[in-house]
């Protein structure tokens, strides 16, 4: 979702180095990192005036709307938590990156086979969505998230995550805890704690589209005990402190009993 700039001219300079507008005050004798490239010189940081970094797109004020095209949906971003619970300013560096928002835009939807699928979020509902799914917009002077409706993983109208309804075919697992103790009685640190990977169902979507456009219903019902695969999906804190998961239902790979 970042985008980089160089203001150069994009040829290579004197001994091989590349040549930027901005970019003209090298030193000998130093090494920068090798993600630049370029070893035994040094960089100062007023040769770095040719180099912009944007984190979101910005729209200019001279437009006064968005509209979505086909399943893509604009969704205002909730703003980051600047404090801790117990009111503690947080450094930008360390205020979690917010996964929802109000939806206030849809597009007019997508067509499979002979059948015209609709977008199934309205304007005004609050959404949970992909980490790093999407295009941000800076938008009438709030940030915004354009993105694909699969990118949506649930509606939450509520602050607890439990409330979460899925969309499409994501689940909604309430994660087991953490064993305490090894199998020889000995205490486990927070840090020796295997990651589970079992939980119990909470929610279920309307399940997937097929090639004619229709629904197919997942077949894991609610309550069921799980096991799903261990990187997968999203990870969420409920109020009460436990742990949710939300992933899709090829992710879940058996039902325990």
């Amino acid at each position: 979702m970042a985008s980089v700039h160089l203001a150069g001219c994009g040829l290579a300079g004197k001994n091989g180095v590349p040549c930027f507008d901005g970019l003209r005050c090298f030193r000998p004798g130093f090494s920068v990192s090798s993600s630049v490239g370029v070893t035994g010189v040094f960089l100062d940081r007023r040769c770095f005036q040719g180099l912009v970094v944007k984190a979101a797109t910005v729209v200019a004020p001279k437009y006064t709307s968005v509209k979505p095209l086909n399943d893509r949906v604009l969704v205002k971003i909730k703003s980051s938590e600047e404090k801790t619970s117990g009111g503690i300013l947080l450094p930008t560096a360390a205020q979690t990156k917010p996964q929802g928002g109000e939806v206030v835009a849809i597009g007019e939807g997508r067509s499979i086979g002979k059948n015209k699928v609709e977008i199934s979020v309205k304007t005004g509902s609050q959404v949970v969505y992909s980490k790093y799914a999407g295009t941000e917009l800076e938008f009438g002077g709030a940030n915004h998230l354009i993105l694909k409706e699969d990118d949506i993983v649930g509606i939450l109208e509520t602050d607890d995550v439990k409330d979460l309804k899925p969309l499409n075919d994501r689940v909604l697992i309430k994660v087991a805890e953490a064993e305490e103790k090894t199998a020889g009685g000995l205490l486990l640190t927070e840090a020796a704690k295997e990651k589970p990977s079992i939980g119990i169902v909470i929610a279920v979507g309307p399940g997937p589209l097929d090639e004619e456009g229709n629904r197919k219903a997942l077949s894991i019902p609610p309550g069921s005990t799980v096991l799903f695969s261990k990187y997968a999906g999203n990870e969420f804190k409920g109020a009460d402190g436990s742990s949710y998961i939300v992933l899709r239902a090829a992710d879940v790979m058996a039902i325990l009993s």
